[in-house]
């Protein structure tokens, strides 16, 4: 299967030994019920065994809709996928899943979802910081608080559960391109999506997220301006505003830097790009 072929919003890749390992909400029920994910395999970015189910609900897992970008980190000699959850009696969260393999298959590890049980809170990914310490960043959902937040919440040592409070990064408003949406619930507001922690070569920490602008669906970037997690995020200019966000970055074999992200940003006709960026 080619890349082009493969129908997946929110892609993230995980570089294991000489296998690239490619995760993403699966496109056809993205909006509505869902039973899992699946991962594809491949050595090139183009070419791609799969797709294989990662994870599957047996009936026993808590949630049975809106199963969103699933993200694989490894961790103490295993796998832990972060991914976003619903059900009609709770509000969407970040829950945590482990395996053995990046294949899986994951079962699930944190008791339901980690972040805050009252809020909408959507697209955790895992960041750990200089000292060791593992984190959670997420966005509030501009649902629920109008200007979309995106977050940092210590997590305990054993991935399982929040160990901290909440700390708001910034909000969807700070960056000056973004554009307020219209719900079709009638709220209005400005949107955050798909935050992503990285550190450059110069040792600057990065958040990529995901928001609308005039030109469509859009990757923005933020950095620390003391390089820590416990700074202040400016905004800088967007990254990619050519309808396509959601995005991660990772080194290939080569140890380039590539931005994966899915467009177009329409439904069942999305599919990952990667594009090779110097930040």
């Amino acid at each position: 299967m080619k890349t082009n072929e493969i129908n997946i919003r929110d892609p993230f890749v995980l570089l294991d030994g000489e296998t690239y390992y490619l995760y993403g909400t699966r496109g056809a029920t993205c909006w509505g019920p869902a039973t899992g994910f699946d991962v594809y395999s491949g050595t090139d970015l183009e070419n791609w065994k799969g797709p294989v189910p990662c994870f599957e609900n047996d009936g026993t897992f808590w949630a049975d809709r809106n199963y969103w970008a699933p993200e694989v980190h490894r961790r103490q000699g295993a796998f832990f996928l972060f991914a976003s959850f619903k059900s009609e009696k709770r509000h969407r969260g970040t829950a945590i899943l482990k395996a053995s393999s990046p294949a899986g298959p994951f079962v699930p590890w944190s008791d339901g979802p980690v972040t805050p049980a009252d809020w909408e809170c959507l697209d955790g990914t895992f960041y750990t910081d200089r000292q060791g310490m593992p984190w959670m960043v997420f966005c509030h959902e501009w649902v629920q608080v109008g200007d979309g937040e995106v977050l940092a919440m210590p997590l305990t040592e054993d991935l399982k559960a929040a160990a901290g409070e909440p700390r708001c990064l910034f909000r969807a408003s700070d960056a000056v391109w973004t554009k307020e949406m219209a719900h079709s619930s009638g709220i209005r507001g400005r949107v955050t999506d798909g935050p992503f922690l990285w550190r450059d070569e110069k040792g600057r920490l990065l958040c990529l997220w995901s928001s609308f602008s005039e030109d469509g669906y859009t990757q923005g970037l933020a950095e620390s301006d003391n390089g820590e997690i416990t700074g202040t995020f400016r905004q800088l200019p967007a990254l990619f505003r050519e309808d396509g966000g959601h995005g991660m970055l990772f080194r290939n074999k080569e140890r380039q830097t590539v931005l994966t992200l899915h467009r177009p940003n329409r439904h069942l006709e999305e599919h990952p790009v990667f594009i090779p960026v110097e930040i």
